[in-house]
């Protein structure tokens, strides 16, 4: 096969993958709090060499890559979140809350801590807990925060919580060392990887009682990313399909020959 239909190839997987990618953004585009994913692409030209001397797990592990010592082609490199801050939207409701600044609520789940920024909380009737709208516990610096079922809840921007009067914890809102270590891991949820980064105290970060912040997905620019995608995606596919004709031409005249 000519490398020509080998580069087309690939440069429709990549395609492809981007297509997937800004498909789930589009879906999220009203999902409270939702990060938008990003594709990063190697250099092949520098990276080439030393694929196989420094291996890296990137997200061509999960898709038919050529090897680099077969050749050098553009490939994506990795998929990850763009954390950039989305706007905050008044609701009125005392357990919604928004973060400015960076940072994340921490939450209890079955599976251990993970850490969100979607505040659309609620209290747990049979508990009387602070939970996500999956159930979860919202955690507060003394651990689950427990809301009186009448009773009046005001939240300020340091994140204390005041019922009828009263500071009765302080909502957890924590940063992480390194950005790299937190993956997405569904319901709006984001695991630490602390083999690459650790918890760490939240600094210049302020709670909006009464606010949610959107996602961060802007649909024009997502709507001009697809159309670009899907152009790129058909020629890629007239690139195949003219490589195939010349191989087929090629075939038909060297059997022809006598």
């Amino acid at each position: 096969m000519q490398k020509a239909m080998y580069s087309a190839l690939f440069g429709a997987l990549t395609q492809e993958f981007r297509l997937n990618t800004i498909a789930n953004n589009l879906a999220n585009v009203n999902t409270t709090g939702f990060k938008k994913d990003k594709l990063a692409f190697v250099d092949v030209f520098t990276r080439f060499a030393s694929d196989y001397l420094d291996p890296n797990d990137t997200v061509k592990k999960r898709i038919l890559w050529p090897e680099a010592k077969v050749m050098s082609e553009t490939r994506l490199s990795r998929e990850y979140v763009d954390l950039s801050p989305g706007t905050l939207k008044l609701t009125g409701n005392s357990l919604d809350f928004a973060i400015e600044g960076e940072g994340f609520f921490k939450i209890q789940t079955p599976d251990g801590i993970r850490y969100t920024r979607d505040g659309s909380f609620k209290r747990d009737p049979k508990t009387g807990n602070l939970v996500t709208s999956h159930g979860n516990l919202v955690l507060g610096e003394n651990g689950p925060i427990e809301i009186p079922e009448n009773g009046v809840i005001t939240v300020n921007e340091n994140g204390e919580i005041v019922v009828n009067g009263d500071i009765v914890d302080k909502l957890a809102v924590v940063s992480v060392s390194n950005i790299k270590a937190l993956k997405k891991i569904g319901n709006n949820l984001f695991l630490l990887d602390r083999n690459k980064g650790q918890e760490i105290p939240s600094k210049d970060v302020f709670v909006k009682q009464g606010y949610l912040e959107t996602s961060n997905v802007q649909v024009v620019e997502e709507m001009v990313n697809m159309i670009e995608t899907l152009r790129a995606f058909e020629a890629m596919q007239k690139t195949m399909q003219s490589s195939k004709e010349q191989d087929d031409k090629v075939i038909l005249q060297v059997g022809s020959i006598r």
